[in-house]
């Protein structure tokens, strides 16, 4: 199988590896090429990593010979990526039924490409606010990888060892899979549903039913942010009794960490996107920019804009 790796300047390394060194494995295991690949790039001779790593491509899409499936590693800013001659030319492999993959932002292209329309996706979740942003047409799954049909997408990180490993097993057979598994000390298997983060309970360190569900509400509704009379309700007690289970599992108030929820929300957004502060601070559900930016520097001790400009990728 002839496999191309597209890799968009600021992509990152973990995803490559995480892809790419299952197909090794899987050809030294079985002692002969089952697959080939080659490095592709836009329109340079090397591709630049997040961390600074630059590699040398085989061939830009202008010279790219034919291929049986095609990932897209992208990172930093794929909100911004705008290039017609790639997105063209994934539409054209898309045409001739080449099987795409879009890894960590790489999603963010295909999309852009018009080549997510009908199908089942999901991509990192730093990307994943800008996305719904961009795309509100398109829903997205949590889980750590999708594959509709000749559409892949994958959430990056170590994912991509969970994707390589169910096409490795779609291809050669599940002995082969758990072959490559065991090469990579890799003991538990992990479906395409498995969530990207962890749950609530463990991010908040909390296992009061009524705190999760409170939790949960605020982070579905961040741009227009719910009343406490309506978190009260979702949660099935008073508004004083909420405050109190706030204050004693959580050390601090409704209205407080409703705030951190969304100031982190934009603080994501700020990290992963391009978008305007002004336009964060409304997808953040704060009234006004000036709002905003007081709170976003009351909890980061930086101004938006500030933070921004110290960006870094998702994995």
């Amino acid at each position: 199988m002839r496999i191309g790796l597209l890799l968009i300047d600021d992509f990152a390394l973990m995803s490559y590896a995480s892809v790419i060194e299952p197909f090794r494995a899987a050809n030294s295991l079985a002692r002969k090429p089952l697959y080939q690949w080659q490095h592709l790039s836009v329109s340079a001779p090397s591709a630049l990593a997040s961390n600074g790593v630059s590699l040398m491509t085989d061939h830009m899409l202008a010279d790219a010979p034919p291929l049986d499936r095609i990932f897209v590693f992208a990172g930093g800013d794929p909100a911004g990526f705008a290039d017609d001659r790639c997105l063209g030319w994934l539409r054209q492999r898309a045409r001739e039924g080449v099987p795409i993959a879009g890894v960590s932002g790489g999603p963010y292209l295909l999309a852009r490409a018009g080549l997510l329309q009908g199908y089942r996706a999901t991509i990192h979740w730093e990307h994943a606010s800008a996305f719904r942003e961009d795309f509100p047409e398109l829903p997205l799954e949590p889980g750590l990888f999708v594959i509709d049909r000749d559409r892949m997408t994958c959430a990056g990180g170590t994912a991509g060892l969970d994707l390589a490993l169910t096409l490795i097993e779609r291809d050669h057979g599940a002995a082969l899979a758990r072959q490559v598994s065991d090469w990579f000390i890799r003991t538990e298997q992990r479906g395409s549903g498995v969530m990207q983060r962890l749950g609530l309970q463990e991010r908040y360190g909390t296992r009061n039913p009524r705190l999760l569900t409170m939790l949960g509400a605020m982070e579905a509704a961040i741009e227009e942010p719910l009343g406490r009379d309506a978190l009260a309700v979702a949660a099935g007690v008073s508004v004083r009794q909420l405050e109190r289970l706030c204050a004693g599992h959580l050390g601090a108030s409704m209205a407080e960490i409703y705030r951190r929820i969304r100031l982190d929300h934009a603080a994501h957004l700020l990290r992963s996107t391009s978008l305007s502060v002004t336009v964060i601070s409304i997808a953040s559900g704060f009234a006004t920019p000036n709002h905003f930016s007081r709170a976003f520097k009351a909890r980061f001790g930086l101004a938006p804009a500030h933070w921004a400009s110290r960006k870094s990728g998702a994995a």
